[in-house]
């Protein structure tokens, strides 16, 4: 049995009065591409936040290696191996596309390795060594999540999130996307993905979370519920 990296019991996270995520339990276990799926608003993207610090947690906890992180900063989580890519991108707008890369490795000082995994980037993305010395904020959307996923890379990851990757990219640049994602989980990275496009993250997933207005409705392997009539009515439009 693979060891478990992340650990989510009982989450709950409350915006203002409204309580967002409801008692939330799943977990992420080394080697895996674990979905978290569901619709606008369900509360996938509030239950990141809470994993990497960014939003307090009203209850519940989250282990990551065994051990609570439960009031770590983000920046404690990356030196662990805990990186995430942003819904958004969020890339360094006014820095160049290498600039962003070695953002990326800031909590590292080993030269030749960056460097290394810099080449390893844009091998992965050969679009980003064509513009290396680009304005990141200058880019097209779908060139900003490719550097996005490449600079959380740069941290060498022991657990990948990524949140919502393909919204709002043309139809090629969502191919692209999970194309690499693949490529990732295939090279040893575990990943914990949420995703509104349902069926290609199942497609994907060794296992799959479905989350519906705070809480966790099914679970199961990723292509069972990609078979399953409920989920495939509700989010694939069948």
């Amino acid at each position: 049995m693979a060891q478990t990296l992340l650990k989510v019991s009982g989450l709950q996270v409350a915006y203002g009065g409204i309580q967002a995520v409801k008692g939330v339990d799943f977990e992420v276990r080394e080697g895996e591409l674990v979905s978290l799926i569901g619709s606008n608003g369900a509360g996938k993207t509030t239950t990141m936040k809470a994993i990497t610090g960014t939003l307090p947690l009203a209850g519940g906890s989250i282990e990551y290696l065994g051990k609570s992180i439960k009031g770590q900063g983000p920046w404690d989580l990356v030196k662990q191996g805990l990186a995430m890519v942003p819904e958004g991108r969020g890339v360094f707008a006014r820095m160049t596309i290498t600039e962003n890369l070695q953002m990326g490795a800031y909590i590292r000082n080993d030269k030749a390795g960056i460097a290394a995994d810099i080449e390893k980037v844009f091998t992965i993305f050969p679009r980003l060594r064509e513009r290396k010395d680009q304005l990141a904020g200058t880019m097209s959307g779908g060139e900003q999540q490719m550097l996005a996923m490449g600079r959380a890379l740069m941290s060498r990851p022991k657990l990948l999130l990524l949140d919502e990757p393909s919204m709002g990219l043309s139809p090629i640049m969502v191919d692209k996307i999970f194309e690499v994602v693949q490529n990732v989980y295939a090279q040893g990275v575990t990943i914990l993905l949420v995703e509104q496009n349902a069926s290609r993250a199942l497609a994907l997933a060794d296992r799959g979370y479905v989350m519906e207005s705070g809480l966790i409705s099914m679970t199961g392997a990723g292509k069972d519920l990609l078979a399953d009539p409920k989920v495939r009515a509700a989010y694939l439009g069948e």
